[in-house]
């Protein structure tokens, strides 16, 4: 348990260092966007944003009970309200990723058809409809730590009992096959046919070509990969009637899809594109002025042009 409690004190805290200052990029750029122009897509992408700041706003939470070897040395209130956040924001993130792709999919299937009925409160609505769901089936972590009255458990969330399995098992296979399988079948059908019609396309360059089609299969890998694990434990313990142990290590990769989503974030809007190669410019601007000693007093910042100081990444 002690060395189990150290790999995920470390992912946490690379989680979080890596991931607040992208999604708060990201959340500020999507917001300006959206206050201009809402885009079904852009209310889509804010929201999982939004998810993602708050799954990075408490775990902080989930740092201290790894810090502590897996023991909940804080209120016992904070411990379901901690938990019922961590689960609600990983399964919205995997119901907000499926809805990019069948946005993504009706769009170059349907371009016409679906440009006539293309309304942002659509995507407002299922966002919504999206909270709701994933709030209502994950009510479960709250319930189970109040069902029986008695002492609080040393543990949060980990430890339960015959009874409580009854109920836990089974919630966690619908877990499994509604807000998991369901979604990864539906994007996998959307992102597949999005490649096949973008190849098909001879009126699409390359370079968009190819960031679209980087795009679908990133975020079928993040389905996978990141979702995949911490799902396939809930068949496992049904299966097995019992709550595995390596539950909490399936979970690191769902915990990392915070830092990944950035990503998607990236390829998925040019507004996000354009920000952070604004960023980038700003940052190497300044880093050349310090490296020559700073600017004289007649020379203004404008002086330095973008060719001289955008670096290859960026």
């Amino acid at each position: 348990i002690m060395r189990c409690s150290h790999v995920l004190l470390s992912v946490y805290i690379l989680t979080f260092l890596m991931g607040v200052p992208a999604n708060i990029l990201a959340f500020f750029t999507f917001c300006r966007k959206v206050h201009r122009r809402a885009t079904p897509i852009d209310i889509l992408l804010l929201n999982l944003t939004i998810s993602d700041l708050i799954f990075l706003a408490f775990l902080p939470f989930k740092m201290k009970e790894a810090s502590d070897d897996m023991a909940w040395l804080l209120p016992f209130p904070l411990c379901p309200f901690t938990g019922f956040l961590f689960y609600v924001t990983i399964y919205n993130s995997t119901l907000l990723l499926t809805a990019v792709s069948v946005e993504r999919y009706l769009g170059v299937a349907f371009p016409l058809r679906y440009s006539l009925c293309r309304r942002p409160r659509y995507a407002v609505l299922a966002s919504l409809m999206f909270w709701v769901v994933t709030s209502l089936n994950l009510s479960i972590v709250y319930i189970i730590p109040y069902a029986h009255p008695a002492p609080p458990p040393p543990t949060c969330y980990l430890n339960f009992t015959e009874d409580e399995l009854k109920i836990v098992l089974p919630v966690r296979l619908e877990l499994f096959l509604v807000l998991f399988c369901i979604p990864f079948f539906i994007c996998c059908f959307c992102y597949i046919n999005f490649i096949l019609i973008l190849s098909r396309l001879p009126n699409i360059g390359r370079r968009r070509r190819l960031r679209a089609i980087g795009l679908a299969l990133g975020t079928l890998m993040v389905f996978a990969v990141c979702f995949g694990p911490y799902n396939a434990s809930h068949v496992v313990g049904f299966v097995r009637k019992e709550s595995e142990e390596w539950r909490n290590m399936a979970l690191l990769s769902s915990t990392f899809n915070a830092c990944l989503d950035p990503f998607i974030f990236y390829f998925s809007s040019a507004a996000v594109r354009s920000m952070l190669n604004h960023c980038c410019r700003s940052i190497m601007a300044k880093l050349h002025i310090l490296r020559c000693g700073g600017a004289p007093h007649h020379e203004s910042f404008t002086g330095v042009t973008d060719e001289a100081i955008k670096p290859r990444g960026c």
